[in-house]
């Protein structure tokens, strides 16, 4: 029997003096900083389960693997701006794990949170309305001097560049 594949789900916020920087501190904090990130699309392969955890649970690997995952960012850099990121999720309603990702980015909690639950729902729609919605994690940061960085990561899967290293979101 195969291990389901486990989706980690982490967030973070990071300063810096460029808006690289914030969103390399940002990586840090949702625990990924280490990684080269392919980014994905939507989709929940059957199987899975979805996580939330925190940054130092997040799917561990060696420095410059690459890291499949879905993600949002958003920076600010003039103070008083804020920067917030979020991902959701939704599970269809057979049980099979399967389900779909949404990620936003945006200047204000109000506008990825309503941007997420709409993509959600049309989303579903899309496909018949058999999704409902399994979770959500939403971060953000308020500019103050230095550029600043909100990130969210859903991790789905790391490889490494030498034969034999990969490794499904089941392990650590």
């Amino acid at each position: 029997m195969t291990d389901p594949l486990t989706i980690r789900v982490s967030a973070g916020t990071g300063t810096g003096r460029t808006t690289l920087a914030a969103f390399d501190a940002a990586l840090a904090a949702a625990g990924v900083s280490d990684f080269n990130l392919v980014r994905l699309s939507s989709i929940v392969p059957p199987g899975s389960r979805v996580l939330e955890v925190d940054g130092r649970e997040q799917l561990r690997g060696e420095h410059g693997d690459v890291l499949y995952c879905v993600y949002a960012r958003e920076h600010a850099v003039l103070p008083g701006h804020e920067a917030w990121a979020g991902v959701a999720w939704s599970l269809r309603d057979d049980h099979s794990g399967a389900g779909l990702f949404v990620e936003h980015e945006g200047p204000s909690r109000e506008q990825v949170s309503t941007d997420l639950t709409h993509s959600l729902e049309d989303l579903s729609a899309t496909r018949g309305g058999t999704y409902q919605p399994a979770g959500r994690l939403v971060t953000g940061i308020t500019c103050t001097t230095l550029p600043v960085c909100a990130v969210v990561v859903a991790t789905f899967r790391r490889a490494g560049w030498h034969a034999g290293r990969e490794e499904a979101g089941g392990g650590r």
